[in-house]
């Protein structure tokens, strides 16, 4: 069974999914502390213009250390982010067709209280959306125990995993021996080369929210969250 455990982020690119869609099972690591300027609370659009930021307003004041499953919010967003991807994509060739089911999971965010229910939300649409069927657990079920490569294994451990999917920034702190001796292998993410497609800015970007990609390019979505010359084990080392 391999396994992904990746801290949640809000709508987030094409490479987040081609690594989920690798695993049987995702555990996402709210449980781990919040970092400003991350991905937890923001991701980019593209516009006629260039790429702009959405960014959730969080409460972070006094709450430095704050996990991310008790992050709250410093004011309503949820509308203000739906006109700005409205604005940006209502040209787009697939706009009419995917701006009713997103627009209400933005009304469903809207009546959320924490960072991770609202990833959560977006995060389980967008996979049933690009058709990937990994299991979605939290980390809380687990009941993890230690940092860093501890916490990992801890988890992976519980869950029964063989095999274990990082993503490569995982390098610089990751005890891969710590896995082998449990018989886990650790499998290392290697996004892309993915495929370009029609684009409404100035230059492509691949680095967008994966909205980008549905009012782009519509029923083609899927298989562009995967790289080129895909093949079963492709992007993995």
């Amino acid at each position: 069974m391999r396994l992904a455990i990746i801290q949640s982020c809000y709508i987030p690119w094409k490479g987040f999914f081609d690594l989920i869609g690798r695993v049987d099972r995702y555990v996402v690591l709210d449980g781990a502390q919040y970092v400003k300027r991350h991905w937890h609370n923001r991701n980019r659009i593209m516009t006629p213009g260039g790429p702009i930021w959405l960014t959730i307003p969080v409460a972070t004041k006094s709450r430095f250390e704050q996990p991310i499953d008790q992050v709250g919010f410093a004011e309503p967003w949820a509308d203000k982010h739906w006109r700005s991807i409205e604005l940006a994509y209502r040209k787009s060739p697939f706009f009419a067709e995917e701006a009713p089911a997103l627009k209400a999971l933005y009304e469903a965010a809207e009546r959320l209280e924490r960072l991770t229910d609202v990833n959560t939300l977006f995060l389980n649409a967008l996979m049933k959306r690009l058709d990937i069927s990994t299991t979605m657990v939290r980390d809380s079920e687990f009941s993890p125990q230690g940092v860093r490569t501890a916490r990992l294994l801890d988890i992976c451990i519980k869950a029964g995993a063989t095999k274990y999917l990082s993503g490569p920034s995982a390098r610089e702190y990751l005890d891969e021996s710590s896995f082998a001796a449990a018989g886990i292998a650790v499998e290392w993410m290697s996004y892309g080369p993915y495929q370009a497609y029609p684009q409404r800015g100035p230059a492509f970007d691949h680095a967008v929210s994966v909205i980008d990609l549905l009012f782009s390019i519509g029923p083609g979505a899927a298989s562009h969250c995967r790289p080129l010359a895909d093949e079963p084990a492709a992007g993995i080392g």
